[in-house]
């Protein structure tokens, strides 16, 4: 059988202590400063010994207090989620699918809907990933790039795609030939910076950035670069994949024929013993289905 004081007393007193201050613990528990201060003090009587040194102009923490708060702190916080994920909770399966920003809106996104129109009783969520992310156990799966190795994981070659120079219709009528590249402003994603050099080395033209590696400007991700890339800020590579929807569309043009194959695939990756989990295999077949339609 469990001996607790007060939950009342508790929740005052981790307030207070957060706040260091009996008003805005009132404010934040909906209650009066009065009250908060009585529910300190009967917890205080309690227990035996004070939580608090009451200063005239301050509320401070005794050593007691100190090591009291942050373990109540972490066990509100903890029922907060617990209670959060319960009320979430829903008949159907749940399937949390982890991946990048830039693949989740340019691919999966858009073509999501005819997942839930086939299987409207499984619930998806996308959460953030991406290729320098560590897998998250939370998640059901990932669609991740990479180079097929994720230790402890199982991971199924989805598809790969191929990078070209992609920029707003209005540059790319300026630009005939790769060499032309040249006068134009390169837009680089960090972290993939040996995508440019690959694809001018294929074109046979050098790379025209300088040693300084002043020119050009470089984005976080693939998504940035290519959005730089419709408002005409410059000309970006970018995998195909990305692209394909806005050159469709007439948002961004292609203006060399030249693509050259990502060093790295598009993976499904996951633990073997999520392989049961509900909505796993339904989900697994209409990726391929997807895959299939991209080769």
């Amino acid at each position: 059988m469990r001996r607790l004081p007060s939950l009342n007393g508790l929740r005052a007193f981790e307030a207070a202590a957060r706040h260091r201050s009996f008003t805005a613990a009132a404010a934040e528990l909906h209650v009066s400063q009065a009250a908060v201060s009585r529910m300190v003090k009967l917890l205080e009587d309690r227990l035996g010994f004070a939580l608090f040194d009451r200063r005239a102009n301050a509320l401070v923490l005794t050593e007691r207090g100190r090591a009291l708060q942050p373990a109540l702190t972490d066990a509100f916080d903890g029922i907060a989620r617990r209670v959060e994920q319960v009320s979430a909770m829903r008949a159907g399966p749940v399937l949390t699918v982890g991946m990048g920003a830039t693949v989740a809106v340019r691919w999966l996104i858009p073509r999501l809907s005819g997942f839930h129109i086939a299987h409207p009783e499984i619930e998806v969520r996308i959460a953030t990933g991406g290729a320098g992310a560590p897998m998250n156990d939370d998640w059901t799966c990932a669609v991740l790039l990479g180079d097929g190795q994720w230790p402890g994981y199982e991971a199924e070659r989805l598809f790969s795609s191929s990078l070209e120079p992609v920029c707003a219709p209005r540059l790319a009528a300026a630009l005939c030939r790769p060499a032309d590249l040249a006068g134009a402003t390169l837009l680089h994603v960090s972290h993939w910076g040996e995508d440019w050099p690959r694809w001018l080395d294929a074109a046979g033209v050098a790379d025209p950035m300088p040693a300084s590696g002043t020119r050009g400007l470089s984005f976080g991700s693939y998504a940035m670069t290519l959005q730089a890339a419709i408002d005409g800020v410059g000309v970006a590579l970018a995998p195909r994949l990305y692209s394909a929807d806005d050159i469709a569309a007439g948002r961004l043009a292609a203006p060399f024929q030249l693509a050259v194959p990502m060093v790295h695939s598009w993976y499904l990756v996951y633990r073997a013993s999520r392989r049961e989990d509900g909505g796993f295999g339904a989900f697994r077949d209409w990726l391929y289905q997807l895959c299939a339609e991209i080769a």
